[in-house]
């Protein structure tokens, strides 16, 4: 008889949440636009929301400045006041809601902000319900934090809008969370009182 041997493989560095993560299809879909465009392709790259121009001088100007006058150490953690302020400010001409600087944190993006609620909110086991069409990191977060995605689909007929009888027939005790976008993202649908 011959001896078996056997090779294993070692373990993985990374944590097993991020492992059970699968890569997010609009990261595909920019990969796969730049393969395309490197090999001579013309390509409309639809898969990041990136404006098609320019970010404005003044905003660059602004930025320079800030740099020049020291403006270069760790903000709060929420983020500056004056910034704060400036958003309750907008918030209330544009929008008619009425916050103070306390109830506003200030992030490096739509991403980390749901990212940071969804893990401080979602304990294994909890139910989270996704209005589908979705942005299509919803639901790996959800995973990350170990909750389950409870998705309801809107349908063309209904504009691609969950009506209020899915949303209350999706209700469970293990429903801990509910994601929707208005304007949706992806769709551009627009939740009204009586959607």
């Amino acid at each position: 008889m011959m001896p078996v041997t056997a090779t294993l493989a070692p373990p993985s560095p990374l944590a097993d949440r991020l492992l059970r993560m699968t890569e997010p299809a609009t990261i595909a879909m920019a990969k796969k636009a730049r393969e395309l465009a490197a090999q001579g392709v013309d390509v409309i790259n639809l898969s990041f929301g990136e404006p098609d121009f320019q970010t404005p001088q003044y905003i660059k100007d602004a930025a320079k400045k800030a740099l020049d006058d020291g403006f270069t150490f760790y903000t709060p953690v929420a983020g500056i006041v004056e910034l704060r302020q400036a958003i309750c400010d907008k918030f209330r001409r544009e929008n008619q809601l009425d916050f103070q600087p306390n109830q506003i944190v200030v992030s490096t993006g739509a991403k980390q902000a749901l990212a940071n609620a969804v893990l401080s909110l979602v304990n294994p086991g909890d139910e989270v319900i996704v209005f589908s069409p979705y942005w299509v990191s919803y639901s790996e977060m959800v995973k990350l934090a170990g909750g389950t995605t409870v998705e309801l689909l809107g349908t063309l007929e209904n504009d691609y809008k969950v009506t209020a009888a899915q949303l209350e027939a999706a209700i469970t005790e293990r429903t801990k969370l509910i994601m929707y976008s208005s304007p949706c993202n992806p769709t551009g649908a627009v939740l009204a009182a009586k959607s």
